[in-house]
């Protein structure tokens, strides 16, 4: 019963979340976004305390059911587990923890918190690595399914459907994120909850509160026969049962509740168990005067062994090492062709007799962060690049950024789309507090960033043809054509401009627009 509530808790909050990472209409947001605030990192990143706290008791009363029920990449690793004991029949047996790499990998991320080194911050934290593995390789496939069905519907002469675009928003964050899936799948496929309990900050974080568990899974050592039942569904692997012990390592125990109800001897069950320790148990379930019948036979549960080769090497492990590298060379395959298709698909005609060249990103000064983030130092501070506000911007402005010191974090680019004053989806959304609801009007009493001209490149200041778009669509009125000599050029009043990139976008020139929004430290 209790596995059968965890699992059905467990497949609800991983739909949900998955669900509002592939939105891109904005619509389950009011429905799941607190779904996305319950994560223990962007609740920490917002200090949220009332959250905070909550996982916090949570895990003292019930142990890790936040790895097990809430974290969407907990979930997907129990998947991928269940998975590979189908395929295998290979029963799990007890591990060691290992201890310098456990909680070596949790003072540096400790380290890079406090420091602000949010690049390694996200690369480990669990919800921004589903997160990235959802926006990167799942959405388009989710977005060319929305298509189809969109292209169906206007034949059948209905829109409930439109078409979307799919484009390649990062390279690099591409790359991680399959990296990231890969290394998840094969550590879940064959260790269960290896990445939880070896590499995972926040399980590791998690644990320190479940060793004093109130409610916890219990062997009566005396009823124990040491059949390793247990032992044997643990995806944990912290269920030692031996000659001379039978204990759980509570610390990496995730209350999956596989082992309860495993045991025939009704020596392992899920109860209160505050303040006992290991040898404990047998006088407080144990009726008085019971003592287990010397009579009964041990049966020992021992995992097959996959015979080895000439050369001592399982053919397992050999077929998973041959999985896993051509895995790894069908996927830079695959990225080349990614990256190409993409280029070939942002070519348009001009009237059909010559090919226009894409849009690229100019070198920006300073990166543009979005509206309600503040600034610059508030943003990279407190963003998980969780990539949410990534997948579901509208207006196509917010990508994964390319620079080391800020890799994987959003910023804004205009050469898909522009900011446009009425949205504020962004802040609605980010559940870390990088970035903060505001309202539309408030929204344009900010400045993003300042729209500088590049006289060698305008078309109206080089005469090579009349244009002015950019002063025509500015929706502040900040940029007027002056008059330069024969010719006119763009002029911007700095104190009006609000770095909205409508200009950036439509200038004609490409591959370079003519005019760049370079961002501001603080937006004011």
């Amino acid at each position: 019963m209790l596995k059968k509530l965890r699992v059905i808790l467990a497949v609800l909050f991983w739909l949900g979340i998955t669900l509002l990472l592939l939105d891109f209409t904005g619509a389950l947001h009011g429905w799941l976004g607190w779904m996305a605030k319950v994560q223990f990192l962007p609740a920490v990143m917002a200090l949220n305390v009332g959250v905070i706290a909550l996982l916090v008791v949570l895990t003292l009363v019930f142990g890790r059911v936040y790895c097990s029920v809430i974290c969407p990449l907990g979930v997907f690793q129990d998947a991928v587990s269940h998975l590979g004991t189908l395929r295998s029949k290979r029963p799990y047996k007890y591990k060691k923890e290992i201890k310098w790499l456990r909680y070596g990998v949790w003072a540096l991320f400790v380290i890079a918190l406090v420091a602000g080194v949010q690049a390694f911050v996200a690369l480990l934290a669990p919800y921004s690595a589903y997160g990235r593995m959802v926006q990167n390789l799942l959405q388009p496939l989710y977005l060319w399914g929305n298509n189809l069905l969109a292209w169906l519907s206007e034949r059948a002469g209905s829109y409930t459907f439109y078409e979307k675009e799919v484009w390649l928003r990062s390279l690099p964050t591409l790359v991680i994120a399959l990296v990231t899936l890969v290394v998840v799948v094969v550590l879940s496929f064959k260790g269960g909850r290896t990445y939880c309990n070896s590499i995972c900050p926040v399980g590791t974080t998690l644990s320190f509160f479940s060793r004093f568990a109130m409610f916890r899974p219990v062997i009566d050592t005396e009823k124990c026969k040491k059949c390793k039942a247990c032992e044997t569904h643990c995806k944990a692997q912290c269920i030692n049962i031996g000659k001379e012990t039978q204990s759980i390592d509570y610390s990496r125990c995730v209350d999956c509740f596989n082992c309860i109800g495993q045991c025939k001897f009704d020596a392992l069950k899920y109860r209160f168990a505050w303040g006992k320790k290991h040898g404990e148990w047998s006088e407080a379930m144990t009726p008085a005067g019971a003592r287990p019948d010397p009579g009964l036979s041990q049966k020992v549960v021992e995992g097959d062994k996959a015979a080895g080769d000439s050369r001592g090497q399982s053919p397992l492990k050999g077929r998973r090492a041959f999985m896993t590298g051509a895995t790894v060379a069908l996927g830079a395959a695959a990225l080349k062709g990614i990256e190409a298709r993409a280029q070939e698909a942002d070519k348009k005609t001009d009237g059909g007799f010559a090919d226009v060249l894409p849009k690229q990103a100019p070198r920006r000064e300073t990166p543009i962060t979005p509206p309600g983030s503040f600034g610059a130092r508030n943003f990279y501070r407190r963003c998980t690049a969780c990539q949410l506000c990534v997948a579901e911007c509208p207006n196509n402005v917010l990508r994964p950024s390319g620079r080391l010191e800020h890799l994987m974090q959003p910023e804004m680019s205009f050469e898909k789309g522009y900011c446009r004053p009425e949205c504020t989806r962004c802040g609605e959304l980010c559940p870390a507090g990088a970035i903060l609801p505001i309202s539309k009007e408030v929204k344009t009493n900010f400045h993003l960033g300042t729209a500088g001209v590049d006289v060698t490149l305008c078309l109206e200041a080089t005469g090579k043809s009349s244009c002015g778009k950019c002063a025509q669509a500015c929706p502040t009125g900040a940029i007027m054509m002056v008059a330069d000599g024969e010719h006119r050029r763009p002029a911007v009043a700095e104190e009006v401009c609000i770095g909205c990139g409508k200009c950036e976008y439509l200038c004609p020139v490409r591959p370079i627009s003519a005019i760049t929004v370079n961002g501001k430290e603080v937006h004011v």
